[in-house]
């Protein structure tokens, strides 16, 4: 991350006291969601937020909702590739079955993160089209409907370079900054932090799926104890996405 200013000509998120814990619970009394459905609706009603809290959505339940659904050819279990190289701009790997590609969104991930678990056999994910744009929109239902500033993230399962396992990671965000800024500051021993960045919404993300799970059925949860000062309106998760031209690995 070199850009040390948002889109909208916001410093990047700066220090504050450290979060003397965290509360994080799922989110209950959102059924199965189709396409079509009102899910900033639907989170509106139930979500159990106060001010400041972070509420995560799962990009399923996103894409869902917002159609991001298609058709695959069950008798080809080669059937979902052609989706995969529809949805990314670039190929990076190819090993058997998996395919490391670049989205359209600019996210490197396993097979542009089409994704055919939690859905109906049949059928795949796709990403949402613009999942800040979904964040935003939830952010400002929830808000209408229960008069508290919140921030929003959507997160989605990612694998990691050199390490086994996957953890969520956040694909879109509103209302909280993405990077946690403490170059300038000093570590415990007084010396100066040159490049630490810290990645806030991918971490708020990964510790939310903790209660959330993969088979539980939350599609969402909150965060709450997230310091005041990490909130900001016109904050894009797009932000935490690496610029080519400074990627070591690609």
């Amino acid at each position: 991350m070199t850009n040390h200013h948002t889109a909208d000509g916001a410093d990047p998120v700066q220090p504050d006291v450290p979060p003397q814990g965290l509360s994080i619970f799922p989110v209950t009394g959102i059924g199965e969601i189709a396409p079509g459905d009102d899910l900033a609706g639907m989170l509106g009603d139930v979500a159990p937020v106060q001010e400041h809290d972070v509420l995560i959505v799962t990009q399923k339940v996103v894409s869902k909702a917002e159609g991001q659904v298609v058709k695959i050819d069950m008798n080809d279990p080669r059937g979902h590739k052609a989706i995969v190289e529809d949805e990314s701009v670039r190929i990076l790997r190819r090993r058997g079955e998996l395919i490391i590609s670049e989205t359209k969104h600019g996210f490197v991930c396993a097979n542009a993160g089409v994704d055919l678990s939690n859905i109906a056999a049949g059928h795949a994910a796709l990403l949402p089209v613009d999942s800040d744009r979904s964040a935003r929109r939830i952010r400002d239902v929830v808000r209408a409907k229960q008069g508290v500033e919140i921030g929003v993230i959507i997160s989605d399962t990612f694998g990691r370079p050199w390490r086994r396992g996957v953890t969520d990671v956040a694909i879109g965000s509103a209302g909280i900054g993405p990077i946690l800024d403490l170059r300038g500051t000093n570590d415990a021993l007084g010396r100066e932090l040159q490049v630490t960045e810290v990645a806030i919404i991918d971490e708020i993300a990964a510790a939310a799926d903790l209660v959330m799970g993969k088979s539980a059925g939350y599609p969402a949860a909150v965060v709450r104890g997230i310091p005041s000062s990490w909130f900001r309106s016109g904050s894009v998760a797009d932000e935490i996405v690496r610029d080519p031209h400074d990627d070591l690995f690609r």
